[in-house]
């Protein structure tokens, strides 16, 4: 099975994903420093940057994703 694509494709915005319920840490200050998460699709998970809600969007394996925050902290 080929890997999931590291960002959206053809989507020039995290703005174009429609549907999803973007979600903000609740470890996150006023600050608007902190990235946001959203899970347009079964087994995927959209990370953008709470500073640019209509920049673009990474998309990461739910398992990928585990990886990382197991690694950081």
């Amino acid at each position: 099975m080929p890997a999931p694509p590291r960002t959206v494709p053809s989507l020039s915005t995290s703005t174009e994903l429609h549907g999803v319920r973007w979600l903000r840490s609740s470890y996150s200050t006023g600050a608007n420093n902190c990235v946001e998460t959203a899970a347009p699709a079964a087994g995927l998970l959209a990370v953008r940057d709470s500073k640019d809600p209509a920049g673009p969007a990474l998309l990461f394996s739910r398992e990928s994703w585990a990886r990382f925050l197991t690694s950081v902290s």
